[in-house]
């Protein structure tokens, strides 16, 4: 098992059995949900890229939208961000974040 960019509390990227578990990933909170979108999917491959995978490797997406209202203008962003690559399984449901600005969080786990 590796682990990278530790803290106390967490653990960005895991890697276990040649399968790469991120934590959830966030956009700028002055961002609206499309910016928040593509900046949690631009940090979930970079931290891909840093361990040799990419976003063609992405087994399973969780995401969280603060309000249901968003989820077209999130689905536009995301779908573009895979044209032309087979998407991951993909979970999405509505959550209370961690602060009230932040409008998406997505989790992805990845195979090596």
């Amino acid at each position: 098992m590796k682990k990278l960019h530790s803290t106390q509390r967490m653990s960005k990227t895991v890697i276990y059995n040649k399968t790469i578990y991120l934590c959830g990933q966030v956009g700028n909170a002055e961002d609206d949900i499309k910016a928040q979108t593509l900046t949690c999917l631009e940090k979930i491959q970079t931290l891909l890229e840093e361990v040799g995978s990419d976003k063609s490797k992405l087994l399973s997406m969780t995401v969280w939208v603060k309000d249901m209202a968003d989820f077209a203008a999130m689905n536009e962003v995301y779908d573009a961000w895979f044209e032309g690559i087979e998407p991951p399984a993909r979970a999405c449901g509505e959550s209370a974040l961690a602060r009230p600005e932040l409008l998406v969080e997505m989790i992805a786990i990845a195979a090596e």
